[in-house]
């Protein structure tokens, strides 16, 4: 069952689902205004997250930004109904999104294609049953690089960031709160025949991050991770990735 916790004075965030892929929703609460990251994975997930928000006597969000283009961060858009941010990267690939039908036949035939996977057109099909009333919504703000965004009292910063999972996605971190929210980058490429990591993105990805200081990293599927707890699994990758090369892949 999903749960609504506070993670700090002014963040909040919805838990994940693994069997519908449903990830991580957080809103971070401005004096003046609030944002959310990612829209959820159905206008379901969205409703539900908003409910919260309003059963916690938070401020309604006025901005989203998209970490990046996979469905379960994009098809609530519709249901947030505001202005969303995102990379120029990440509105490139939901471009190629628009016109796509959901019906189990045009899942098949892109599975067939190379183009989606059966893990995501699995849990396509048990978040949203036989109705899919999926409509793709493209950003309204777009950005290169980095963007900041002044809630009041608290600032978000936006970063692109190059990695396996999905190039050209957004980091944000919230200095105030000393909390960086890593969307998907941490995690694998699943669009390849067998899921995996580079060394070269996921050292940049890493030195990256490492800029940065954080109480908590957020995994979009995973958890708030305490700072200790992240410290160990960026060791055991840059383990890994001295191994890969020692070994030449």
């Amino acid at each position: 069952m999903q749960q609504f916790k506070q993670l700090t004075n002014r963040i909040w965030y919805q838990t994940p689902v693994s069997e519908t892929d449903r990830p991580i929703v957080a809103v971070i609460t401005g004096d003046e205004r609030s944002l959310v990251i990612d829209a959820g994975n159905s206008s379901q997930h969205a409703a539900l997250f908003l409910d919260e928000v309003e059963k916690h006597g938070l401020r309604r969000p006025d901005l989203v930004v998209l970490t990046h283009w996979h469905w379960d961060h994009i098809f609530g858009m519709k249901q947030m109904a505001v202005p969303t941010i995102a990379t120029n990267r990440t509105v490139e690939e939901m471009q190629k999104m628009v016109d796509y039908e959901w019906s189990d036949e045009a899942l098949e035939e892109r599975i067939h294609q190379g183009i989606e996977i059966p893990f995501c057109a699995d849990a396509i099909k048990l978040e949203f049953g036989k109705d899919r009333d999926i409509e793709v919504i493209l950003p309204t703000i777009r950005f290169t690089g980095e963007l900041e965004i002044n809630l009041g009292g608290v600032t978000c910063l936006l970063r692109q960031v190059e990695n396996d999972h999905s190039p050209g996605s957004a980091l944000v971190y919230i200095p105030e709160e000393r909390v960086l929210f890593l969307g998907d980058a941490m995690y694998a490429d699943i669009f390849s025949a067998e899921w995996n990591y580079t060394v070269n993105q996921t050292t940049r990805l890493l030195d990256t991050i490492g800029e940065y200081e954080a109480d908590y990293y957020v995994w979009s599927h995973g958890e708030a991770m305490a700072k200790e707890a992240f410290e160990q699994e960026v060791y055991v990758l840059r383990q890994i990735i001295e191994v890969t090369k020692q070994a030449t892949g």
